[in-house]
């Protein structure tokens, strides 16, 4: 078909304003060129009628008539005006504006969206700058264009420590499971009448409105209190809101407050001393002699080193010589080091060390069976080797060295502990129970509130307390088991980091797949990777 030029007088176009209508009026004669689609969308542009919206059914008569010589009149685009809707937001706080564009008629203008948004009831609250980028975007979906007043909902009620230098046993860590221990420092003391730790009521917050004039309640923060049982502190008799110390020894943050743990000061340990078991920390300023045992419920920290001992803290253990083993060596006696907090010390030989938290060695770990439910890290000023034995963390093992030029055999382990699993179960079980409890307490205290007098005032006054104490302890145990899911989920990336050699001889576990190292490597990191465990760059780890 010949699309080419032909006597355009036998086809024109009229725009009827009236009825927003561009009316196609064709007269055909015998010398009329045969015309298409495209041509004639093409001729609606180049005589300035593009914008409008071209109506292709009506496109099917007018060109079959033209075609075959007849006549006809009929509408072939329409003008369209621009188009508005307004939406507002389910809570009432912010009103959504969309814009169809127009197609040859009236563009959209402020006034029609304010119009809108009053027909809506929005009068306050309107963004004059987003209606005016809106209309100039000529068409916009869920563009925000009118915002209210949200509530600031209270702060809840926080403690806060009055010391500069306290060690905490709820360490806050960073979004990778990771918190420094490694300069724990001296263990501070502090004397009766102490100041430790001031509680901030909670803010009751400021109430919002929505855009339709509807106030929002603010949520008021959450009360914290000091928990019942605070060894060695006591409350202010002029301040319900100040902890102070009752006692001399080592202030500790625990959930729920501070408490002082007495201190025992000892030149060293061996025959002369005798095993040490002790309710709170302890400082030993010499060594401890091979077949002792030191148990303690709070930190050990020694400047010495500790030969082939045992050693129990329910805290953290600072050694700052070194730790001598038994692995490997002949004898009836099987010792262990074991904290629930962090371990550092100078180096380790032949040791079995594990730890609640991480494990800190500056120097060298050599034969050693070292655990750690988070991390092990070893180097920091000094040489930073693991050569031989089994070394194990969920979250990471950092050294600057692996294995040795003579193909020592070095066991090491990253990923999900049983250690953490067995945690999960048992503070669940714990939390379980606690709520079994608040549940029989909270029967008790309605029952008196339904029956005024049948309880006498001390037992009421105890089942609060109770309850108090039980609320806070479920609230802590929760947060715990929320960290130890996220600590889980991390263990999927853990990784075994190499800050300079990585020999022959050194094989990686993760769960059931295994990496066995061949040939020598520089720095790298080993952990999941696309084709299961493998040698990643060490920047992947960061």
């Amino acid at each position: 078909m010949e699309t080419g030029a032909h006597n355009r007088s036998d086809l024109k176009f009229r725009l009827d304003p009236a009825a927003k209508a561009l009316i196609a009026v064709a007269t055909p004669g015998p010398t009329s060129q045969s015309i298409d689609e495209a041509w004639l969308r093409d001729e609606l542009v180049a005589q300035g009628y593009g914008a409008l919206r071209y109506l292709p059914r009506a496109a099917i008569p007018l060109l079959a008539n033209y075609n075959s010589g007849t006549a006809v009149e009929i509408k072939i685009a329409e003008c369209i005006d621009a188009s508005l809707n307004i939406d507002v937001s389910p809570d009432g706080l912010e009103a959504y504006l969309d814009i169809n564009a127009a197609e040859g008629g009236a563009p959209m203008t402020r006034e029609a969206v304010m119009a809108a948004l009053a027909e809506h009831g929005i009068g306050a609250g309107t963004l004059p700058e987003e209606i005016d980028a809106a209309i100039a975007a000529g068409a916009v979906k869920r563009h925000v264009v009118a915002r209210g007043q949200p509530p600031e909902h209270g702060r809840d009620g926080r403690l806060e420590s009055l010391l500069p230098e306290v060690r905490n046993r709820t360490p806050h860590e960073d979004e990778t499971g990771h918190t420094d221990y490694r300069d724990l420092g001296e263990i501070p003391v502090v004397h009766p009448g102490a100041a430790l730790m001031l509680r901030h009521p909670p803010t009751q917050g400021t109430p919002g409105l929505s855009l339709l004039g509807v106030p929002i309640e603010a949520k008021p923060g959450k009360e914290v209190n000091f928990a019942t049982n605070l060894p060695g502190t006591e409350i202010a008799p002029d301040n319900p809101d100040l902890l102070r110390a009752a006692a001399n020894g080592q202030p500790v943050i625990i959930h729920g407050g501070m408490m002082v743990e007495p201190v025992f000061r000892v030149n060293a340990v061996n025959t002369a001393s005798g095993n040490i078991d002790f309710d709170g920390s302890v400082v030993i300023k010499g060594d401890i002699s091979s077949g002792m045992t030191v148990r303690v419920s709070g930190d050990i920290e020694v400047s010495g080193v500790v030969e082939t001992a045992t050693l129990e803290a329910g805290g953290s253990i600072v050694v700052k010589g070194g730790v001598l083993g038994g692995l490997g060596r002949k004898t009836t006696e099987e010792h262990h080091i074991r904290c629930a907090g962090c371990f550092n010390a100078a180096y380790a030989q032949q040791a079995r060390i594990e730890a609640g938290d991480s494990i800190f060695i500056d120097d060298m770990v050599m034969n050693c069976e070292l655990t750690a439910i988070n991390h092990i890290q070893v180097g920091n000023k000094r040489r930073g080797h693991i050569i031989g034995g089994h070394v194990q963390a969920t979250l990471s093992i950092t050294a600057k060295v692996f294995g040795s030029p003579n193909r020592v055999h070095t066991h090491c382990e990253v990923g999900v502990n049983p250690l953490m699993h067995k945690q999960m179960i048992e503070k669940s079980k714990t939390r379980d129970g606690q709520e079994t409890q608040l549940l029989e307490i909270s029967k008790l205290l309605n029952f008196s509130r339904k029956n005024p007098g049948k309880l006498r005032p001390e037992m009421i006054d105890k089942a609060q307390a109770t309850a108090a104490a039980l609320s806070a302890s479920i609230a802590a145990l929760r947060e715990e088991e929320k960290t130890l899911a996220k600590k889980i989920e991390l263990a999927q990336q853990s990784r075994v980091n190499v800050q300079q050699a990585l020999h022959d001889g050194v094989e990686i576990h993760m769960g059931k797949q295994c990496y066995r190292v061949t040939g020598e490597h520089g720095p790298c990191s080993v952990g999941l990777g696309a084709a299961g465990l493998e040698v990643l760059p060490l920047e992947v780890a960061k």
